[in-house]
């Protein structure tokens, strides 16, 4: 659905997603069928425990399907979304991968598939977005 010339000017767009960037999340990658995001882990994002708190990992997941599903044209908005902690992190960096699993007229389901750099799978994201009507620009 990417309206986006290049890399350069999607991450212009999502850059007021402040939430996400000034919690050091990047946009990495972003096309029409998949998107992908990544952060390096701060100690910010650890919890009591040393862990990476789930909020993050889900920031992270919730990140890639809003760069995936919205563009200059069209706005989608996460009506369901549910997230499953597989694996405590080993790494330093986590990456999130979206993916359409289904594209529809009014509404789209996405799996994201977030990793860490030493090859554990971290977390699996799937998200029901619902498309609202196109911006008028």
């Amino acid at each position: 659905m990417s309206t986006f010339k290049n890399i350069d000017e999607a991450r212009a767009y999502f850059s007021d997603d402040r939430f996400a960037t000034e919690n050091g999340i990047t946009l990495d990658e972003l096309d029409s069928v998949h998107a992908v995001t990544s952060l390096t882990i701060a100690p910010r994002h650890r919890n009591a425990f040393g862990g990476v708190m789930g909020g993050a990992i889900f920031t992270l997941a919730d990140f890639a399907f809003a760069a995936l599903t919205n563009d200059r044209e069209n706005v989608v908005v996460a009506q369901q979304v549910s997230v499953n902690y597989l694996a405590a992190t080993k790494g330093e960096r986590l990456v999130a991968t979206a993916r359409y699993k289904k594209d529809g007229r009014s509404s789209c389901v996405v799996n994201v598939d977030v990793v860490d750099d030493a090859g554990r799978e971290i977390a699996q994201f799937v998200g029901t977005g619902f498309k609202l009507q196109e911006k008028r620009t």
